[in-house]
């Protein structure tokens, strides 16, 4: 089973392949030509056919036709289908959505050129369907792969089964070479992973062509086979295959074929697994999108299983390929995961047992606890580490919220799930955040304090989404309970939320009373978390309002946080000391360099609500320091950032003033024309492109249109002209780059019009005099 880890380009984000791929070649080939007549091309077969690998080597072979990439959107561990259109949002970088997340992909993705592959639709066929629906109607040059146990339906839709892996004919034991077979490559290649001098030969060839055709070729039923390749003979597994087939023939109605094949390779290693192994398995299937070693031992310890066993079961079901340890990019814990099928076949033993409530009651309880954690802990010295913690856990933060709000009498444990994370919803995840409170609030309305605290959490989240009247309504219920309960920290909190929403409102004298009087509340109930956000919007508030007390603030904020020694909040106190010094002390390096060490701080928690206001504020700077097209680009940048962060700080009003301000003087020294270009081309980078550029780090690369080396072509013209100077028709253009033909043909009239040619070879001997040059 293939272990992946993503890889993120500005093309994109495809997991890259972490063992061999096998075979496939007929595949590809028939899959990259109905990619390049479809728009929408699902891929079905059953669980462990090689659907999800399939879709990825296609994508990674087709991704550098795609101006803007190919992008890879796992899906099996949501199951919310209200939650699709945010995650798909999310895996383009788009945090910043509305109510209605598919009209806002919509409006990102009608002039991209893009490749989609939405992974394991299955068990969210009707909404996968209708949100592809919407995206391919208003994004023409948009492709959609999915991969899916099943059709999706939707109207255009190509649909190709995947087969199994080809396997020698019934008249064949013996002859030919074992390569000509996928299915034998691939146990040979996976069984020379644990037995390196593992070799097809004439005495196990038999042995070998058997077992492959007994398990019908699937990729995952062979993997699971190979890796008993370490301690049992080929014989021995055909053996104990064999007794598997007659138990699944005797207990429920004959399965097709390839299911039985899948079912008595998962089964046949469940049974091979001590019964402490078969119980972790069947415990671990709670967790969502993997697991790491401290929620394995709190969540499927006891009953059996001592919390010191935990480790040593793990590896056992590691060594068996039923767990794989996932890379990930912070290196600071073991991350591990199962493949959905081998999870599903945990669950349903689970619920068979009558146990699965329990664990995920228990499983829940576990991240209840690390909420209450985060919120005591993440304003010190593991501040870091705990952003970098929640975003690995979020899956299992959605599971446990999920299990809360359709179990019935769970949802007040929502509610203590869902508030207490609200700087990390607030950090990244906006809209989902708010939609949880939301729901939980709904679901659970009894007065208690718990409520109070998500009423106040999700005020928050609904004042950076430009939510109102929602805020007026909860913060009126939060200020009742309050005095209710004679709760000082929330009396304190909700004068710093309504503070913070007069700031957005530019009333800021109102602000700067109301936040004055939250930054007493919290001193005095010695809540250094909340001085701390009250010192930073008294900070903003005093910038904007011209009193000289910002510096005060500014410097008071710092001092907190680097005694905390939390780095995320530190970085929050950079940004206000760097719109001091540009402003007040007219020093715009100096601000620059204090808005790329917080950028620098945010980037490995990937805050980009923070970074979104220090790429802004760095436009600020360029606006006065140098007014020219590479500060209209950062401002397009800007808009870039804030549109991947999900907030809307960009467009109230104390900020947006500034940016207009901004605009206007770059815009009369550099002019209309250049500045709209510049702006647009800033505005349209990726989130990665955006950082480089206000890190003063981007390539030229990153250009999208070269004026002087390409004639004013983008990228996309200038690889068509190539192309064109190959001596390609359209319609061959079209297919090489997976385009319809009249796209490829609009794109060649662009190409004529903007070099003054009027021929195709006129093309062809530019590109060999720009290949001179």
């Amino acid at each position: 089973m293939a272990e992946t880890k993503p890889t993120a380009t500005s093309r994109g984000r495809l997991p890259a392949e972490l063992t061999s791929f096998v075979g496939r070649r007929r595949e590809l080939a028939g899959t990259r030509r109905l990619l390049a007549s479809s728009r929408l091309l699902t891929l079905t077969g059953v669980g462990g056919v090689g659907k999800t690998r399939l879709a990825m080597r296609l994508a990674a072979d087709v991704r550098r036709t795609f101006a803007d990439g190919a992008w890879f959107v796992e899906l099996a561990p949501l199951h919310d289908p209200g939650l699709l259109g945010h995650t798909l949002a999310g895996a383009l970088e788009l945090s910043q959505v509305s109510a209605n997340p598919a009209a806002d992909l919509a409006e990102y993705l009608e002039d991209k050129h893009l490749l989609l592959v939405l992974d394991n639709c299955e068990h969210l066929a009707d909404a996968c369907a209708v949100l592809a629906s919407k995206l391919l109607a208003a994004a023409p040059q948009l492709r959609i792969i999915a991969t899916s146990r099943h059709v999706l339906g939707v109207e255009g839709e190509q649909v190709f089964p995947v087969p199994p892996l080809s396997t020698p004919p019934e008249n064949d034991l013996t002859a030919g070479d074992a390569g000509r077979y996928e299915s034998l490559a691939l146990f040979a290649a996976r069984a020379q992973s644990v037995v390196p001098d593992f070799e097809i030969d004439a005495a196990n060839r038999p042995l070998v062509i058997d077992l492959c055709r007994r398990l019908d070729g699937i990729p995952l039923a062979l993997e699971l086979a190979a890796v008993w390749m370490r301690t049992l003979s080929p014989a021995q597994i055909l053996d104990r295959l064999e007794d598997r087939f007659k138990l699944l023939a005797s207990g429920k109605p004959v399965a097709p074929a390839r299911q039985q094949a899948l079912d008595a390779a998962i089964g046949w290693s469940y049974d091979l697994c001590s019964p402490a192994e078969q119980a972790l398995w069947e415990r671990l299937s709670v967790f969502a999108g993997g697991f790491d070693l401290d929620g394995a031992e709190q969540v499927c310890s006891g009953d059996g299983i001592d919390r010191s066993e935990v480790l040593e079961l793990i590896a056992g079901l590691m060594n068996k390929s039923i767990i794989t340890r996932k890379a990930m990019t912070d290196h600071t814990v073991a991350w591990y995961d199962m493949l959905g099928i081998i999870s599903q076949y945990g669950v349903e033993r689970l619920t068979a047992a009558g146990r699965a409530r329990a664990l995920r009651v228990r499983h829940r309880d576990y991240y209840r606890a690390m909420a209450a954690e985060w919120e005591s802990d993440s304003f010190s010295p593991r501040q870091a580490d705990w952003f970098i913690r929640l975003r690995r856990e979020h899956d299992n933060f959605r599971a446990a919220l999920d299990f809360c709000l359709t179990e019935p009498g769970e949802a007040p444990a929502a509610l203590e799930i869902a508030a207490p994370v609200w700087n990390f919803w607030f950090a990244g995840f906006l809209r989902e955040g708010h939609r949880y409170l939301v729901h939980a609030l709904d679901l659970a309305p009894e007065p208690t304090p718990a409520r109070a605290k998500a009423l106040w959490a999700g005020s928050y989240l609904a004042m950076f989404l430009g939510e109102t009247e929602q805020l007026g309504r909860m913060l009126a219920e939060c200020e009742a309970l309050a005095e209710r309960f004679g709760d000082d920290l929330l009396r304190a909190r909700i004068a710093e939320v309504s503070g913070h929403a007069l700031n957005y409102a530019g009333e800021l004298p109102a602000a700067v009373a109301r936040l004055e009087e939250a930054l007493a509340g919290f001193r005095a109930v010695h809540d250094q978390l909340g001085e701390f956000d009250a010192l930073i919007l008294l900070a903003a508030a005093t910038f904007f309002l011209g009193d000289p007390r910002v510096e005060q603030f500014s410097r008071q904020a710092f001092a907190l946080a680097d005694s905390r020694g939390a780095a995320s909040s530190k970085a929050y106190a950079l940004w206000t000391l760097g719109i001091v010094q540009w402003r007040d002390h007219d020093d715009a390096e100096q601000a620059a360099r204090s808005f790329r060490e917080a950028i620098r701080l945010w980037l490995p928690l990937n805050d980009r609500t923070g970074i979104g206001f220090c790429v802004q504020a760095l436009s600020w700077c360029a606006s006065t320091a140098s007014p020219n097209e590479l500060a209209a680009r950062l401002m397009g940048a800007s808009r870039a950032v804030w549109r991947s962060s999900g907030a809307h700080v960009d467009e109230t009003t104390p900020y947006s003033q500034f940016d207009e301000q901004s605009r206007q003087r770059v815009r009369a020294a550099v002019g209309d024309d250049v500045f709209r270009q510049a702006f647009e081309q800033g505005a349209a980078y990726s989130f990665e492109e955006a950082v480089s550029l206000a890190l003063g780090q981007e390539t030229e690369r990153a250009e999208s249109v070269s004026p002087g080396r390409a004639g004013g072509l983008t990228r996309r013209e200038h690889e068509i002209a190539e192309l064109l100077s190959e001596g390609l028709s359209n319609k061959e253009i079209a297919a090489r780059l997976v385009i319809g033909r009249r796209t490829a043909e609009t794109h060649v009239e662009h190409i004529l019009g903007k070099l003054g040619f009027s021929s195709r070879a006129q093309v062809a001997r530019w590109i060999a005099e720009q290949r001179t040059d």
